[in-house]
């Protein structure tokens, strides 16, 4: 058995996100056995550049200081599995930063980009250092996946502590040296991420990692403004997780310090550092059920039968009502239940996405989790041949899969886009959002057999 030593980005809710429409079925029953239309070879022959996103535009927490620290002493005096940490831990000095040899070629410039911002949005004295030159504070190393779920299963990437290579993790993944509630100075730290997989998926891996490499080591599923939550809506760090880190390493803290002595600093820490914060004191955080954590696990997560799924989602809705969690869970809860009613009960699952837009609508208007359910409600749409409703609601998604950074979902909304397009007769229109779709769809799904049978699960919703 593996020592509890690493902050995992779980595998299981990345493929449910990306493949998110592989059940969508038409709302109407008679449409159901149709058969899919295959993507013309000549679409996938001469593939367009890869796009790349351009400078990033985080947007600062909209919440007071004392609700902002509230987070932070959560987030950094507890470990996922709840766990207590009894003090700070974090890089002391400059922090420095290597990648092995025979990684991706998008994982340079992506890891450039991200320390880009930690440099400039959090503040960090970070830097990448050739391998080898010298031993870095941080390395990240890339190796199939198949070969790190061998030992990790169902995870994506992972964190650990007090090693620099996956061989001197392998040696030492049933020892405690790896634990992180142990550590009181951050000196060598290791991250693993899949070599094999498309390059928003290793990208992601990079933000969530990296960023758990330099600070908390939590995720709570309440945060919806943060990579530090175990819903993986939001892809890359967002502003609210750069004040963190800022805080995190601001000169007023030290490692060692107790959950107490941060709690006394973070006060003036947060005033200085984040002054246009909106007044107010802090309300009571409701903690997450761990009965509500296992029926959204048991929904999503790997080795449970397909005909389970539904009824753990709708426990997971009643479950988070019955609590009165009136945010992003219950949310949460409606989205889970809304893609997995796709197949057997469309009403039901137009309902459930409706109640999640509802609430996401007040928590986090015109974010990344609207986008997502606009994605799905326009596969209805177009599904049903109302062509037009289909443009509009991709329409709205766009910006925020922009802002998002998430190449996958804005791929996938353009080319129901074309489909929608070619419905109208708009030719000419469509073929060239299409190859807007290809060039999205290179970086967030990778391969051109990945495109291929993403375009021709969208053109087969189409009547």
């Amino acid at each position: 058995m593996i020592a509890p030593v690493s902050a995992i980005r779980a595998y299981w809710f990345f493929a449910f996100v990306l493949l998110a429409l592989a059940g969508c079925m038409p709302a109407s029953p008679g449409l159901r056995d149709v058969a899919n239309r295959a993507v013309a070879p000549e679409t996938l022959r001469v593939m367009p550049p890869m796009n790349q996103f351009g400078a990033p535009r985080p947007f600062a927490p909209a919440r007071a200081n004392a609700e902002l620290a509230q987070d932070f002493l959560e987030l950094s005096f507890m470990m996922e599995s709840g766990r207590p940490i009894a003090q700070l831990s974090r890089f002391e000095g400059p922090v420095s930063i290597t990648v092995t040899p025979g990684a991706p070629a998008t994982v340079l410039p992506d890891l450039d980009r991200l320390i880009a911002r930690l440099r400039q949005e959090a503040r960090i004295d970070i830097r990448r250092i050739p391998y080898g030159e010298t031993p870095a504070n941080i390395t990240i190393e890339t190796l199939p996946r198949a070969r790190m779920q061998r030992v990790v299963p169902h995870a994506a990437c992972f964190v650990v502590p007090r090693v620099s290579s996956w061989s001197e993790f392998h040696r030492n993944r049933n020892s405690r040296i790896m634990d992180w509630t142990t550590l009181e100075t951050r000196e060598h730290v290791a991250v693993f991420i899949p070599n094999d997989v498309a390059p928003q998926e290793i990208r992601d891996c990079l933000h969530e990692e990296v960023a758990q490499a330099l600070g908390p080591l939590n995720d709570l599923y309440r945060l919806a403004d943060s990579v530090f939550n175990d819903d993986n809506f939001n892809a890359v760090l967002t502003g609210f997780d750069m004040l963190i880190l800022r805080a995190y390493y601001d000169a007023e803290l030290r490692s060692g310090m107790t959950r107490a002595e941060v709690a006394a600093a973070l006060p003036a820490i947060l005033a200085r550092i984040n002054p246009s914060a909106p007044p107010g004191a802090a309300s009571a955080a409701s903690a997450t059920p761990r009965a509500w954590i296992t029926a959204i696990e048991t929904a999503l997560g790997p080795g449970t039968r397909e005909a389970a799924r539904p009824a753990a989602a709708a426990r997971a809705v009643e479950i988070a009502r019955q609590s009165g969690l009136s945010d992003g869970r219950l949310a949460f809860s409606y989205f889970a239940l809304g893609r997995l009613s796709l197949g057997d009960d469309p009403q039901q699952s137009i309902n459930a996405f409706l109640a999640a837009r509802d609430i996401y609508d007040t928590i986090a208007p015109g974010g990344i989790h609207a986008a997502h359910i606009d994605m799905q409600l326009a596969a209805f749409a177009l599904s049903t041949g109302r062509f037009d409703e289909a443009l509009r609601l991709t329409g709205a998604a766009m910006p925020a899969a922009t802002l998002g950074e998430n190449a996958a979902l804005l791929s996938t909304l353009l080319m129901i886009r074309a489909e929608a397009l070619d419905g109208l007769g708009r030719t000419s229109q469509a073929q060239q959002v299409r190859l807007d779709s290809l060039s999205w769809g290179r970086y967030g799904f990778g391969t051109n057999a990945e495109l291929g049978a993403r375009l021709t699960e969208i053109a087969s919703l189409t009547p």
